[in-house]
């Protein structure tokens, strides 16, 4: 988007975390740098810090049992968190979202 700043990266909640950050719909958040799923998560927590230690765990930073990361139809919850994001997420004409993950029996 931004070529001097950063990207602008369209992230899209669960509704828990989105009540737990009091926001509504999809975020943007400013990613300088490569867009990875790190830096998508560091700006994410730096703009919403009460979503810290929710999706990654605070003292290793590894995403959390029950979150999965999606992008362009694909699952990204098992990439590297430095792996480039896809250039449809970097560009904004997907966003990255994060779903919690459904378990039971």
């Amino acid at each position: 988007m931004n070529d001097i700043g950063g990207d602008s990266v369209r992230v899209v909640l669960p509704a828990h975390l989105r009540a737990i950050a009091r926001i509504q719909g999809e975020v943007r958040v400013d990613v300088s740098g490569a867009v990875t799923q790190r830096t998508v998560l560091d700006a994410l927590e730096t703009e919403f810090p009460m979503l810290r230690g929710t999706i990654r765990d605070r003292a290793t930073a590894r995403r959390r049992a029950f979150v999965r990361f999606f992008a362009c139809g694909e699952d990204l919850s098992h990439e590297e968190p430095d792996a480039p994001l896809p250039e449809r997420v970097v560009q904004a004409e997907e966003p990255f979202r994060i779903i919690g993950a459904m378990a039971g029996g």
